[in-house]
């Protein structure tokens, strides 16, 4: 097996992440403030402290680099007259998380740790736990409050037309997430919390009788016990008293601007990977929540039941015969699975615009969740790439496709600009269930090959692997294709949404320029436990403590972050003017 994710951080990040320069003084951290996005001010780990734990410091910022990768340097745009066409906000993997649902599967993420076993699987259940997952309707808020105080493209001054969510915006496929999701977005007030009104019910808790070391404790070891792991280990701090605070209610911002979605694995599986049962949604509604790894499960036995269909029996046996390592908790109906259809119609429950969020009357009635909108010169098109048979990763099914090549090939005067929840490369999924819909799956190469013979298509922009990436995608014989823009999460480090702005250079080519922002909440958290921001700077700098998770590899080269991604102009775009 190979090394860990999480063992290479500590080692690493401070050399691997950090970009070349020094700690901005209190003068040049007030310039680079009112600098647009990451374009004036960067955050970057700073000297590793006892275990190893980092804290986040402000650096210079990161220009856009110049991609000419599908059109060579001859064809660079330079210092022209530009035409802007569109702006836009990106947010990905936002994963607002009931921490406390009984169906959470936080003990099967301590299989991922060291030591290291070459009969384990790698990466399967390494996001089963986050030490900061009890902060993610925090951070959405201040990613929305940082969206709104842009209003503008930094590049061209284009107004942000809308905001896209591409999926991965609940973390279990619970109503409780879902409904946070779209009330945050909404502006509306939330109470982040699940099951009992009074208290905690987690496993981050410092409760003697569920006390296990793996999880991260905020309020410290109960008596007479060892600290935790992450503390012990890893040098995270204590923070008495965050438990009671991250279930505090909230009062959202809400976007000032329309706002789409995208259907990710985490919003259509339990757990991102397992198929819906009844069953499994009545364990989270239940009374009853694995705490700690009962004695005698393994990976192979989780992955055997998962095989089998019969991870539900497994559970139900942990719960009915397994003491110490359950606790009782409250039940809550909030908890229970939305299908498809009922995450679609939660959308139509909205104070935002436009109503449904992208979703029309006939996704309502089908069950589907793909659909297309135009913005002036601009087609976009939103894809479900999830695989409801089961596994992380994404494919689509054989209706949608021919929908899908129907619509691209037939849109003469736009470019194209397609929208999914998996990359091309994670869109490798092409299992079908017994008794579902037979036809083999289009998986994400087939989908690259059909869109590089179309060349209104400009960009495909997704999420799924938390990390920040952009990809040129070309033609067998070398000529210009489509990029491909992949954006961090917010659960895990760096914390990050993009600024997509499109513009006709009036040359042949159209410039896609991509601004990578952080959330609005400071650099470091002060220890307010009252605000909303500043718990949003705990979370990110938990994240990127986080020990599964390789925090440079998130972020990505400066070429994954900003970035302007020349492309040579669509036959759509010729002589288009209109900026929506």
């Amino acid at each position: 097996m190979a090394i860990s994710r999480r063992t290479v951080l500590k080692a690493a990040a401070a050399a691997a992440v950090i970009s070349p320069g020094a700690t901005l003084s209190m003068v040049e951290r007030a310039v680079a403030a009112t600098s647009p996005a990451t374009l004036g001010r960067i955050l970057r780990p700073g000297k590793p402290g006892p275990g190893g734990y980092l804290r986040l410091e402000p650096r210079a910022g990161e220009p856009h680099i110049v991609r000419t990768d599908l059109v060579g340097d001859s064809n660079s745009p330079g210092k022209r007259a530009r035409q802007p066409l569109l702006a836009f906000a990106h947010m990905s993997d936002v994963h607002i998380v009931d921490h406390q649902s009984p169906m959470r599967l936080e003990w099967a993420d301590r299989l991922e740790d060291p030591p290291e076993d070459a009969d384990l699987t790698p990466g399967l259940f390494a996001a089963a736990y986050h030490p900061q997952e009890i902060l993610t309707a925090h951070v959405a808020e201040a990613m929305v409050q940082a969206i709104n105080s842009y209003r503008r493209g930094p590049a061209t001054g284009t107004p942000l037309s809308f905001a896209i969510q591409t999926g991965d915006n609940s973390d279990n496929s619970q109503y409780n997430e879902t409904r946070w999701n779209i009330d945050i977005l909404d502006g509306k007030a939330i109470r982040p919390d699940s099951g009992s009104p009074v208290s905690y019910e987690g496993v981050m808790d410092s409760r003697r009788a569920f006390y296990d070391r793996h999880y991260w404790h905020p309020d410290g070891a109960p008596p007479g016990r060892h600290d935790d792991y992450p503390i012990s280990r890893h040098g995270f701090p204590t923070v008495p008293g965050l438990l009671d605070a991250a279930r505090e209610p909230f009062a959202a911002s809400g976007l000032t601007m329309d706002w789409f979605t995208a259907f990710g694995n985490h919003d259509g599986l339990a757990q991102g990977n397992f198929p819906q049962t009844l069953q499994l949604s009545l364990l989270a509604q239940g009374a009853l929540k694995i705490t700690s790894l009962p004695t005698g499960i393994s990976q192979a036995m989780l992955l055997e039941a998962l095989r089998n269909g019969d991870l539900p029996g497994l559970l139900h046996d942990v719960l009915t015969n397994g003491e110490p390592w359950v606790r009782a908790v409250t039940p809550d109906r909030n908890r229970r699975f939305l299908s498809k259809r009922q995450i679609v119609d939660e959308h139509f429950r909205t104070g935002g615009t436009p109503v449904g969020h992208g979703y029309t009357r006939q996704n309502r009635d089908s069950g589907t969740a793909y659909y297309y909108f135009d913005r002036g010169p601009i087609r976009c098109i939103v894809l479900d790439s999830v695989n409801a048979n089961g596994y992380s990763g994404g494919s689509i099914d054989a209706a949608q496709y021919a929908w899908f090549t129907e619509l691209v090939g037939s849109t003469a005067d736009k470019a194209i600009i397609v929208f999914s929840h998996h990359t091309s490369d994670t869109m490798n999924n092409p299992l079908i269930a017994t008794g579902a819909d037979l036809a083999p799956r289009v998986l994400g190469h087939e989908v690259v090959r059909f869109l590089l013979e179309h060349p209104n298509v400009i960009a495909w922009i997704n999420g799924h692997t938390h990390a920040n990436r952009i990809m040129a995608h070309s033609r067998a014989d070398g000529t210009a294709g489509f990029w491909e823009i992949n954006t961090a999460a917010h659960i895990d480090y760096p914390q990050q949404a993009r600024l997509i702005e499109v513009t006709d250079n009036r040359n042949g080519t159209v410039s896609i320029f991509s601004t990578v922002i952080d959330h609005a909440a400071p650099a470091g958290f002060d220890g307010d436990l009252s605000s909303v921001t500043s718990l949003a700077a705990l979370s990110r700098e938990i994240a990127l403590n986080d020990w599964q998770v390789d925090a440079s590899d998130n972020a990505g080269g400066a070429s994954d972050r900003n970035a302007e991604l020349v492309v040579p102009t669509p036959p759509g775009l010729r002589g288009a003017t209109t900026v929506q």
